[in-house]
């Protein structure tokens, strides 16, 4: 399973690479507003760290971009997103699961602009990107599970899915809004591509209450022995 990085601060994008190996990034307005730069700003840095990497395109290292979440008419969301996608070939094009984004989204493919549906919520949601070709789909698993909802069975259903119809790797699922470890790994057991987190949740993936205990046992038995 792949971890991308759910961000555009420069400075989490590059620890995430150095030291947890992320496989890409993804943005949001609401990232690109903590970021603290200007949309276009923003993305011109993401496109320039991603170049002195060597990155070639989506396939070495897919970025999506999501594109003015005001635009519901396919003809508004085209137009921005071919602006975007000239920006850098790591670009990926995020756009709204409704029924202008997917019908955007099938022109995209068709022109070679590769696409992420985001915002879906059910595995009927996840079923027409698909269909469109999208190289991305991505459910949200935070804000449902905050509600009360079974997100464990909801991603395996939208994975069964693709798997019964020959969509699974075509159209790579990405769990989105991951909050907790614990998302992390049902999304991992379900057979998702793909997760995307926060920094602070891989870091809290790392920790354990556990491993500290042990931890705390082990400096308490090296600080009782001679060690000489």
């Amino acid at each position: 399973m792949k971890y991308f990085l759910d961000s555009a601060k420069m400075d989490e994008i590059k620890e995430a690479y150095e030291y947890l190996g992320i496989d890409g990034v993804t943005t949001n307005p609401k990232h690109i507003m903590n970021s603290g730069k200007p949309f276009r700003t923003a993305i011109e840095d993401i496109a320039k760290w991603t170049q002195e990497q060597g990155f070639k395109d989506y396939n070495d290292f897919p970025v999506s971009v999501e594109i003015n979440p005001h635009f519901m008419e396919a003809e508004d969301m085209l137009k921005m997103a071919r602006e975007i996608s000239k920006v850098s070939p790591c670009f990926v094009i995020k756009i709204p699961s409704v029924y202008g984004g997917l019908k955007a989204a099938r022109i995209l493919e068709k022109e070679g602009i590769r696409t992420n549906l985001t915002l879906v919520f059910s595995p009927a949601q996840a079923i027409l990107p698909a269909k469109a070709g999208c190289l991305f789909v991505s459910p949200f698993i935070g804000w449902k599970e905050t509600n009360g909802e079974d997100c464990k069975k909801y991603i395996q259903d939208i994975v069964d899915i693709y798997r019964n119809y020959g969509y699974y790797g075509k159209t790579q699922i990405i769990a989105a809004a991951i909050r907790t470890p614990k998302q992390i790994g049902d999304c991992a057991v379900a057979g998702c591509d793909i997760v995307t987190a926060g920094l602070d949740v891989f870091k809290d993936a790392i920790k354990h209450p556990y491993t500290d205990q042990g931890l705390k046992t082990f400096q308490d038995c090296w600080d009782n022995t001679v060690t000489e």
